[in-house]
């Protein structure tokens, strides 16, 4: 049997989703696969979809078997084993449910990341006391002070990815709400949280909308989600839309373009940033 992951990295389900298609190139099907490999049918289809590792000898015997030439089947092996090593969020395992460690994954690759937001501000924006006041308040469970401060690093260290040399562009729409939400008794939690905010907004790889009370209603009501796009032809975008229990990671077509419709209509009727600076300058003297 192959072995299991908590969750996988953004590489194995590139490179399952590249073994799938040079398994149908090749006119097999997942039951002659696995006849091959002498497994269950499941033990393919789970490499396919990144349930399982990619283990390297069932590897190198499928691209062999789908004729893959010695030159392309020896780079595929190596992006394998590169895609096999733990992702560094796993030092956060303790406190880092397995559903959400894809998301950190696909967060960490995406190209662009586009998120609605109407209850705090995003992870990735969030100053250290801010996460500290949301994650103390319960938004993680019942959890020691020792796990919320894990939690609090591990928001901290996904912050990074804005600071690399070659960072995503980050588009984030937050409901008025957010500001208006105090997460502290501290005014001063809030303030330097605006602040960063504010100086989010001169970052040319950050666009920055806050959702009006005064615009009505739009059709991202409903709740928070997050549209990753990639770089990687093989990986098409993806939806994670969380619950409180777990999430979900939508990829069909359809469901990803209704999200994609849904963020540009509310982009739309949402403040442009220069107004956006405007309105958290405006909250920020408030408190």
């Amino acid at each position: 049997m192959s072995e299991r992951r908590a969750a996988p990295t953004v590489g194995q389900v590139v490179l399952g989703r590249r073994l799938q298609e040079l398994r149908e190139a090749a006119g097999l099907k997942r039951e002659e696969a696995a006849r091959v490999l002498r497994v269950a049918p499941a033990t393919v289809r789970r490499m396919e979809t990144a349930e399982v590792a990619l283990k390297i000898p069932y590897v190198q015997v499928l691209l062999s078997t789908y004729g893959v030439a010695d030159e392309e089947s020896a780079a595929f092996v190596h992006l394998a084993e590169e895609a096999n090593q733990p992702g560094w969020w796993q030092r956060y395992h303790d406190v880092l449910p397995d559903w959400f460690s894809l998301y950190v994954s696909l967060e960490g690759a995406a190209r662009l990341i586009r998120s609605y937001e109407p209850h705090f501000v995003p992870g990735l924006l969030q100053t250290e006391e801010y996460a500290r006041a949301v994650l103390t308040a319960g938004t993680v469970g019942q959890a020691s002070p020792q796990d919320v401060e894990r939690h609090v690093a591990l928001r901290l260290a996904r912050q990074e990815l804005l600071t690399r040399q070659d960072p995503p562009r980050l588009w984030v729409i937050m409901d008025e709400t957010v500001l208006r939400r105090p997460v502290s008794v501290r005014s001063q939690v809030m303030r330097d949280q605006l602040d960063r905010l504010i100086e989010a907004t001169e970052n040319p790889r950050i666009t920055l909308q806050v959702a009006e009370y005064a615009a009505g209603p739009h059709p991202g009501t409903y709740s928070s989600f997050v549209l990753f796009r990639f770089g990687e032809p093989e990986l098409p975008d993806m939806v994670y839309s969380e619950y409180l229990t777990g999430a979900l990671y939508l990829d069909s077509r359809t469901e990803v373009a209704l999200h994609l419709e849904v963020l540009d209509h509310m982009s739309a009727k949402a403040a442009s940033v220069q107004h956006t600076r405007k309105i958290l300058r405006e909250y920020r003297d408030t408190f």
